[in-house]
């Protein structure tokens, strides 16, 4: 898409020399363990960088796993230091009057553990005098166990909607992200030239335990001001851009301006490939307009949540300025070629980035791509119709492969066809053909081979990070099948409050299993001075609080704590918990529960 006066200059060591700026301190061990001795974050996984480019991968992502895989404890600026390279998001580290306020943990409590006990080996012993969530994704909340303890009395400060959106996320589509999560990240590739080399964002996510606690102090409003031990924070919320909840932050005091994930060094999603809500390129342009004026005269330094800093007025507001036109640019044009008639996909391939930004290393598709960024914005505006009657009622794609293959000829002629495209290099209609052979033909050998070869070579071309993950792990499944990844058993479900424990039971319920149940709980909550009716009727449970004497009988009625709900629901059953009434209701309505199934397949039926 780029011409060679707009392609970004190699020779340009700015990146690097910014990356290096501040180390204090390398990591102390080569590895981050578990409690059982499970590696859960390995320093040397990324020691192939160091060499010049393969010809497996793209030179341009390539270039930003090297800036990704830097790790160690640097200094921002007087008093702000991070964490960086001890997993897949930075921890910023915030000097106070008593201690330090720690700004986005993690993934999880190991590598945050390890993170801030760099961080005392060379700063002394400071106490965490709050904790600071930018925004609702657990790369930036998962590790807080790690830094605190469940029952210390800090301050958690977050955007307002913190909550919520963690939980809709993480819990309530977590299985399917979690699934989709490990084709964006790579999960399960061999790091090195041929398998994972990043995300763009960083190098890869930890595999320690998350975990969740839900916040004490909401910002609600930008301009809001809040002294954290001692050091003033101003806040901007920007609901609805990288985020559903997030917020931006300056430190007037110190001239430093944090951007959260509204503005790093790649261009982020508008729609993960993991899977979320469609954000909102329009108003994420608009903040970082914002975002200039409220703090960019003000600020010497600006720092992320991912990578690394911006140093000096001029460059930062430079910076800004380009990140605002990139997300406005996307969105201005696919609103101005859906008006003329064009589908999303069709403008994905119509849509290039001016001279300027496209020469910009800051604006590459390392984590967002163009391509996959502007369909999103098709989608948010037009959903996923593309306006052509045919699209409507299309066979599910078992259905549509069978029939594709039987109107070309066989699977024998539809490989035959496959391979001439992969030798004349079209490797994209490749994919599509063979992704038909592999539906109709699930156990044909030949099939998903050519397809694994078809979507690896795909993927060590790629220049986005997760593209090249999502490929290269479609062509490990076809060739040695799912490795399901457990559910892993975190802190997070104690931080749900009683509704997004009962909403969490009513997405697991198969209808038509309990379409012949009626039945109705009543759950006291003797802490919360709180009664919860659940009700299963027409294959949906409904749930809501109520208030007074209960209208209508109930078929059980338990008296409890909100701690012992949960072990109501996840085995122990009404064992030691007050109740009246018919016990075996409670048994009926687990009965009628799915399973999640984080092994389902992609790239086969």
């Amino acid at each position: 898409m780029s011409t060679a006066d707009s392609a970004p200059d190699f020779a340009d060591r700015t990146d690097f020399e910014d990356a290096d700026r501040g180390l204090v301190a390398g990591p102390a061990h080569p590895h981050i363990t578990a409690e059982d001795g499970r590696v859960v974050w390995d320093f040397g996984a990324t020691a192939f960088l160091r060499e010049d480019c393969p010809d497996t991968a793209n030179p341009s992502l390539w270039r930003q796993s090297q800036l990704c895989a830097r790790a160690g404890l640097y200094e921002v600026t007087g008093g702000v230091y991070q964490i960086r390279g001890f997993d897949l998001s930075n921890m910023t580290l915030i000097e106070g009057r008593h201690g330090v306020v720690v700004v986005d943990p993690l993934v999880s409590r190991e590598c945050a553990a390890a993170g801030i006990a760099l961080y005392r080996a060379h700063r002394g012993e400071r106490p965490v005098t709050a904790v600071l969530f930018t925004h609702s994704h657990i790369d930036h909340f998962g590790g807080t166990l790690g830094v605190i303890g469940p029952d210390d009395d800090v301050p958690i400060v977050a955007p307002a909607g913190f909550m919520e959106n963690s939980v809709a996320e993480n819990v309530y589509a977590g299985t399917a992200m979690l699934r989709r999560g490990m084709y964006h990240t790579g999960g399960e590739l061999e790091p090195g030239p041929r398998g994972l080399i990043g995300v763009g964002l960083g190098f890869a996510a930890s595999h320690g335990l998350p975990s969740l606690l839900p916040p004490t102090l909401d910002v609600t409003r930008t301009g809001q001001e809040e002294r954290l031990d001692g050091v003033l924070f101003r806040f901007q919320l920007t609901p609805g851009t990288e985020a559903p909840s997030e917020l931006n932050f300056h430190l007037p005091e110190l001239r430093a301006l944090c951007m959260a994930e509204n503005a790093t060094h790649n261009l982020h999603n508008i729609l993960t490939l993991r899977g979320a809500l469609v954000r909102d390129a329009r108003m994420w342009s608009r903040y970082l307009t914002e975002a200039i004026d409220l703090f960019a005269a003000d600020s010497d330094v600006l720092f992320a949540s991912h990578h690394w800093p911006t140093w000096g007025t001029e460059r930062l507001t430079a910076f800004l300025s380009e990140q605002r036109d990139l997300y406005g640019y996307l969105h201005d044009q696919t609103l101005r070629l859906l008006n003329q008639g064009h589908t999303g996909t069709e403008i994905a391939e119509l849509i290039e980035l001016p001279p300027r930004l496209a020469r910009a290393w800051h604006t590459r598709g390392y984590y967002g791509s163009v391509s996959h960024n502007v369909k999103a914005i098709y989608q948010r505006y037009m959903g996923w119709y593309d306006g052509h009657p045919a699209s409507l009622w299309e066979h599910p794609p078992t259905a549509s492969a069978e029939r594709y293959v039987d109107c070309m000829g066989g699977i024998d002629s539809v490989l035959a066809k496959a391979r001439s495209y992969v030798d004349a290099g079209d490797l994209r209609f490749a994919a599509q053909l063979l992704k038909h052979a592999t539906f109709a033909a699930p156990d044909d050998a030949r099939a998903r081979e050519l397809l694994a070869e078809t979507f690896e070579r795909l993927g060590h071309g790629a220049e986005c990070g997760t593209w090249r993950n999502n490929y290269l792990m479609g062509a490990q499944e076809l060739r040695t099948g799912v490795r399901p990844v457990p559910i892993a058993a975190t802190s997070m479900a104690t931080a749900l409050s009683v509704d997004q424990v009962f909403d969490s039971l009513a997405i697991r319920v198969n209808g038509p299993r309990a379409w012949d149940h009626t039945l109705t709980v009543l759950w006291r909550f003797t802490d919360l001075d709180r009664t919860h009716r659940t009700s299963l009727r027409n294959g949906v449970l409904v749930h809501h609080p109520v208030t007074g004497t209960p209208a209508g009988g109930a078929d059980l009625t338990v008296t409890l704590t909100e701690p012992q709900l949960l072990a109501a629901l996840t085995g122990q059953g009404l064992d030691g918990i007050d109740h009246t009434g018919d016990p075996a209701v409670l048994s009926t309505l687990m009965s009628v529960l799915d399973e999640p199934d984080p092994g389902f397949a992609i790239v086969t039926p």
